[in-house]
C-alpha cells in the first residue's frame, strides 16, 4: 500500500467513525423535546452544520461524563488554530471533537443551464473565458475543534445566545438545513400532510433525491424532521 492510499484508508476509517458518531447522537434524540433542546442548542452554532453540531454536542457530553470539561454543554468552539489566533492554546491532553469539513471542487460550464456540461477543474487548471466557474461540495474530511473550556489564554467576548420560543424554530435554522441537503444533491420538498409520505413526518427518496417533510406540525417539529432526514442523507452519502 503506497503513503497516499494509506493516507486515503486512515481519512475513510475516520470518516466512518464520524457516521457512526453522527448516527448516535441521532439515535438520542427520542422524544420532540429532546430535538426541541438540540435545535435550541444548534442555534448558537448557525455557523456550521446541524450534523457537525450534533457531533460537538454528543463528543462534549462525553467529555464531560469523562470529567475532561466542567460543564455539559459546549458555549464556543473553534479549531487548534483559530484558538492560537485568539491567543488562547489547547490544553496538553485534551482531545478534540471530531467534525465533518467540507472539501470542495471548481466546476466550470459554458452552459450553465446543462446541468450535464458541468467539468471538475484540475487544481491549477484555469476556465475558459466564455466559462462560469462554480465551487461545490465534493465530498467531506475529518477535522477537529476544541471548547474554549478545554483551552487557556486570552478572555474572549461572550456571544449572545439566541433563545426558542415554544413551537418556533431558530431562525434562518430551516434554510440552512435546506441548504446542506441541497448541496449534497437532494431536493428539499415541503408536502401538505403526513398521507402523502406514506404516514412519516419525513421521507428521503434516494432514487429520486428527494427529502420531503410534512408541513401541517409546528416549525420546530418540521426542522427536527428535516434535520432527521440530513442525517439519512449524511450516513446514505
Amino acid at each position: 500500500m503506497t503513503a497516499t492510499e494509506e493516507a486515503r484508508a486512515k481519512r475513510d476509517a475516520k470518516l466512518d467513525e464520524l457516521h457512526e458518531k453522527l448516527t448516535g447522537a441521532v439515535e438520542t434524540l427520542v422524544s420532540g423535546a429532546d430535538w426541541a433542546r438540540a435545535l435550541e442548542f444548534a442555534a448558537r452554532f448557525r455557523s456550521r452544520s446541524f450534523g457537525n453540531t450534533l457531533l460537538i454536542w454528543a463528543q462534549h457530553q462525553a467529555a464531560f461524563d469523562a470529567g475532561r470539561v466542567p460543564a455539559p454543554v459546549p458555549t464556543y468552539v473553534a479549531g487548534y488554530r483559530q484558538w492560537q489566533q485568539l491567543g488562547r492554546q489547547v490544553q496538553k491532553g485534551q482531545p478534540g471533537y471530531m467534525i465533518f469539513a467540507p472539501v470542495t471542487g471548481r466546476f466550470a460550464s459554458s452552459n450553465p443551464a446543462d446541468p450535464l456540461s458541468w467539468r471538475r477543474l484540475g487544481s491549477r487548471e484555469k476556465y475558459k473565458v466564455n466559462e462560469v466557474l462554480r465551487t461545490r461540495m465534493v465530498g467531506a474530511r475529518p477535522a477537529y475543534v476544541w471548547d474554549v473550556t478545554q483551552t487557556d489564554g486570552d478572555p474572549i467576548p461572550e456571544t449572545p445566545a439566541p433563545k426558542l420560543l415554544d413551537g418556533e424554530a431558530p431562525r434562518g435554522l430551516w434554510e440552512g438545513l435546506a441548504a446542506q441537503v441541497e448541496a449534497l444533491g437532494f431536493e428539499v420538498l415541503r408536502v401538505s400532510d403526513a398521507g402523502r409520505i406514506g404516514g412519516a413526518d419525513g421521507l428521503t427518496d434516494y432514487v429520486a433525491r428527494q427529502v420531503s417533510v410534512r408541513t401541517d406540525v409546528t416549525e420546530v417539529n418540521q426542522v427536527a424532521t428535516l434535520a432527521h432526514e440530513l442525517a439519512h442523507v449524511l450516513m446514505h452519502d
